[in-house]
């Protein structure tokens, strides 16, 4: 009788987004869609990547990945977790749920806003050198 190894439902809004940069961790991870927040949370633009916050009225738009056990312990390590981003459970639009990395409102609120909740958008807007 065989397994199936456990996986944990991530969703992503950054740059491990296909085509950001740090998307290498998920390569082996299974693209379960396109997802929405309901509009709850502040996404706000760290310069080289964003944070998601708790508290906010806009809608974040990015993927669901199930990860593996492996693959967690990754992105737990490049998220910082638990000390600069801390890994929730999130709902999202359409009643699922998954895991995000969030950073506290209090070490984000000083960072600009995402107004459109879109990561890959935001940085074609405000970076001519990744308009490609």
């Amino acid at each position: 009788m065989t397994t199936r190894s456990a996986t944990t439902r991530v969703f992503v809004y950054g740059t491990l987004l296909r085509g950001e940069a740090n998307h290498r961790i998920l390569a082996c991870s299974e693209l379960v869609g396109p997802a929405a927040t309901p509009p709850v949370f502040t996404l706000v633009d760290l310069g080289a990547y964003p944070a998601l916050l708790t508290g906010g009225r806009h809608v974040v738009r990015g993927e669901v990945y199930a990860v593996s056990v492996a693959t967690l312990a990754a992105l737990d390590r490049l998220e910082g977790h638990p000390t600069h981003y801390t890994r929730t459970r999130v709902s999202l639009a359409g009643g699922t749920t998954a895991d995000a990395y969030l950073m506290s409102a209090s070490a984000g609120r000083a960072y600009p806003q995402i107004t459109s909740g879109d990561w890959r958008a935001h940085r074609r807007s405000t970076r001519p050198e990744d308009r490609g």
